[in-house]
């Protein structure tokens, strides 16, 4: 039988009983549809290359640990690994991103900072960086949506086609992501005001 008629199941059977060649046949049948894909996010060929590289790697790595179950369907599959593997490049690459919330301040607008004081920069930076471990909380959907908008400036009818969805699924995706970080940056405030108070609490006491 002639081994291009094989479907993508067939070759991933094939692969996993130890033909390296059935996986090659699958990665020359996308990889170039995937390259163009990571392509458009991150706009750089050997970053893309990169990308692209890393992108089999893992799928290689989920198949043999029997984490794949898509039936039919392993280009979505793959697609789908490939993106969110150009998001968190560019997520990791863009250390400071200004996002703004849903009432249209910046998440920094209510500290005030001096360029020329050291330490309000570190604080700056020790913000900025919790920021970003907010945003990784964040559900996959919301967090998708809040990098492709506030780290890579892409208007919500690229987030829609990029990602499969409508432009009300994408803009309702990005509110709850902005509702859920301002949460969390409140919770945080909480905590931390808590734990002030209790360590001034317990001073006075000693």
């Amino acid at each position: 039988m002639n081994n291009y008629t094989l479907s993508d199941q067939e070759l991933i059977s094939q692969y996993l009983n130890g033909s390296e060649a059935a996986f090659e046949q699958l990665l020359n049948k996308y990889k170039n549809k995937l390259f163009t894909s990571i392509l458009l996010i991150v706009k750089d060929e050997f970053v893309a290359e990169d990308l692209l590289q890393d992108t089999f790697i893992k799928a290689i790595k989920m198949i043999r640990a029997g984490k794949y179950n898509e039936e039919g369907k392993f280009m979505p599959w793959i697609s789908r690994i490939a993106h969110n593997m150009a998001i968190d490049h560019f997520r990791k690459q863009k250390r400071y991103p200004t996002i703004v919330m849903e009432d249209g301040s910046s998440v920094f607008d209510t500290l005030d900072f001096s360029e020329n004081s050291i330490e309000d920069q570190k604080i700056l930076k020790e913000t900025q960086a919790n920021v970003k471990a907010l945003v990784d909380r964040l559900p996959d959907s919301q967090r998708e949506v809040l990098v492709m908008r506030h780290y890579m400036q892409m208007s919500f009818q690229e987030i829609a086609d990029s990602t499969g969805v409508s432009i009300n699924t994408a803009l309702g995706r990005m509110r709850y992501a902005l509702i859920n970080l301002r949460k969390m940056m409140e919770q945080q405030s909480e905590n931390a005001n808590y734990a002030i108070r209790q360590k001034t609490t317990h001073q006075r006491a000693s």
